[in-house]
């Protein structure tokens, strides 16, 4: 009798069991879980939460709408790729079903790995490198690629006739820098500039640039080219007035941010040009709308990684509607129909209108270049 009653309490604890599984599996899905890392703290922070915060505000409106739902979650990776693969793995465990990628390059091509062995698609908004989209099949970017900052940043400078003699600084164990530096250099032989100094660093602690200022200034560089994040990049424009050396100083979409750091004099970055997608002085509505709403909500004007990663969300928003996707769909489902949809369909947002991908996900649209005047970024024609 022992053993049988032992047995019915045995099944029936089991049926109790299958029952309660049963019951959280029927619960019915009611968004798409969208998941991102990014430096939320540490010295690239800016980025990381520029991108958290607009993302946020785009599934807001979208969800507002009534439309199609979205559930965004992100996790800080500290600008480390181990960090964002741990990042991308408690992503996985919360149920995300698409992924925004990591925000900074280094850490996008460890995660952008993983992502490729589980099928998720990933739209990053802000991973620049090429090795992102390179040889996987679940990578699209919405920034520019590293080599089309570089060409198009050496065209513009000859174009607009803005240097005889250019010199470069670059960080050399930054996928990001030595990219846009590869293509600049390719492109600069292309057009006929001159580029008489070529000097790196390294460390990321470095603060002395001395030695490359020096180098520049002795060979007559009247440009300076500044293919990197805008940390470093205001040191070298700081020490280079110290030094009484005063070139036209031209960087890509890193630099944006420079006017953010904290206690910086904005005098010394006035006439700085960069390349940019977005320029947060715009009156056309939607860029307008978009910047009263950031800043109401975060206290700050947004950069031009906030306003890719607005695009982001809208992007994939737009996708999913037009595949009429439905929420139980896994990623393996999803990463099929957003891939169809990036490769065919045009997209309007803050930072280009019609822009398309191609099959490597690269995406096509037109870089502006903006000049710092009164501590503002104003469009160049």
């Amino acid at each position: 009798m022992k053993k049988i009653l032992a047995l019915i309490i045995a099944v029936v604890m089991m049926v109790a069991c299958f029952t309660a599984c049963g019951g959280q599996a029927e619960t019915e899905a009611t968004a798409f879980k969208i998941g991102g890392t990014g430096p939320l703290t540490g010295p690239a922070a800016i980025y990381g939460n520029a991108v958290k915060n607009a993302a946020e505000i785009a599934v807001e409106e979208i969800n507002a709408k009534g439309g199609i739902q979205l559930e965004l979650k992100y996790e800080d990776d500290a600008h480390d790729a181990e960090k964002a693969v741990s990042a991308y793995n408690s992503l996985k465990d919360w149920g995300m079903q698409i992924f925004l990628g990591s925000v900074t390059s280094k850490p996008c091509e460890a995660t952008v790995a993983e992502a490729a062995n589980d099928n998720y698609f990933l739209l990053t908004p802000s991973a620049s490198s090429t090795a992102v989209i390179k040889d996987n099949d679940v990578g699209f970017q919405m920034c520019f690629t590293d080599p089309n900052q570089g060409s198009a940043s050496a065209q513009y400078i000859s174009d607009k006739g803005l240097g005889k003699k250019i010199a470069v600084i670059y960080k050399s164990d930054d996928v990001y820098s030595t990219g846009v530096l590869e293509t600049f250099k390719a492109k600069a032989a292309e057009l006929k500039l001159q580029i008489v100094s070529e000097t790196a660093f390294a460390d990321g602690t470095d603060t002395d640039f001395t030695a490359q200022l020096k180098d520049a200034q002795d060979k007559g560089a009247d440009l300076v080219f500044l293919p990197m994040y805008y940390t470093p990049a205001y040191l070298i424009i700081s020490q280079a007035n110290q030094m009484g050396y005063a070139p036209t100083w031209f960087g890509v979409d890193g630099m944006d941010g420079v006017l953010t750091i904290e206690g910086a004099d904005t005098s010394l970055v006035e006439g700085v040009m960069l390349l940019t997608p977005f320029n947060a002085d715009s009156t056309d509505e939607k860029t307008a709308a978009f910047v009263k709403k950031y800043q109401e909500k975060f206290g700050e004007v947004p950069n031009q990684f906030a306003a890719d990663a607005y695009d982001c969300v809208y992007a994939i928003a737009q996708a999913l509607e037009n595949a009429k996707a439905t929420y139980d769909m896994d990623n393996v489902k999803l990463l099929e129909v957003l891939k169809e949809q990036f490769t065919s369909m045009k997209f309007d947002g803050l930072t280009g209108d019609g822009m398309t991908w191609d099959t490597d996900g690269a995406v096509t649209k037109s870089p502006k270049g903006m000049i710092i005047k009164d501590a503002a970024y104003v469009g160049l024609d």
